[in-house]
């Protein structure tokens, strides 16, 4: 197996505050089998395109003191409990930590006041330690969409935005994340449609 690369492009400028921040929550029809009731952290949204990591789907191939030794880091200590998540279909060999604000290295992005997104070797050495960030979600891949791309799929009615939570992003109930993203907006899944309205 080759190792993985850990890295973070700096913030786009001009984020737009709208959905930076929020939760996308997949409608009951999203079309694409890679998101079906998925819930995406929006790390950045620009006119540029925006870029979220899933929180709702583990990579059961991989365990975190697998992926250490892979990078060549000293497993001991580790266990289980830091679980690998698959963050989007988009660069699957690139980490990616969204973390709780209070933990700040060099490169880490501040999302808001509560997330922050680092992606450096630091930040995993820091967590096999125990010493780390107070909560975290590790990730594999990333979901990218292209200038208009985010925008045009909510309008279209793949999309509904709602905001997060602490809970809900870095649970490890992953199987009601989806029911909790809905349920914050009042809405039961059951009772949604899976084409647009139009006036």
């Amino acid at each position: 197996m080759t190792a993985l690369s850990i890295s973070i492009e700096p913030a786009a400028s001009g984020i737009d505050p709208m959905l930076t921040g929020k939760l996308l929550v997949a409608m009951p029809g999203m079309r694409d089998p890679r998101f079906a009731k998925s819930v995406i952290y929006v790390c950045a949204h620009s006119s540029d395109g925006a870029m979220g990591l899933v929180v709702n789907q583990a990579l059961r191939t991989l365990s975190f003191p697998e992926l250490l030794t892979q990078l060549g880091l000293d497993t001991n200590g580790t266990t289980d409990r830091i679980r690998v998540h698959i963050g989007g279909p988009v660069e699957s060999g690139r980490g990616f930590i969204l973390h709780s604000s209070e933990y700040r290295q060099q490169g880490t992005l501040i999302v808001d006041d509560h997330f922050a997104l680092s992606a450096t070797v630091d930040i995993l050495k820091a967590m096999a330690r125990g010493d780390g960030p107070r909560r975290s979600l590790l990730a594999l891949g990333y979901a990218g969409w292209g200038p208009g791309q985010l925008d045009g799929e909510i309008k279209a009615n793949g999309w509904l935005h709602v905001p997060p939570d602490e809970d809900l992003v870095f649970g490890v109930d992953l199987d009601s994340k989806w029911v909790r993203a809905m349920g914050k907006l009042g809405v039961d899944p059951r009772m949604l449609s899976d084409e647009a309205g139009h006036a």
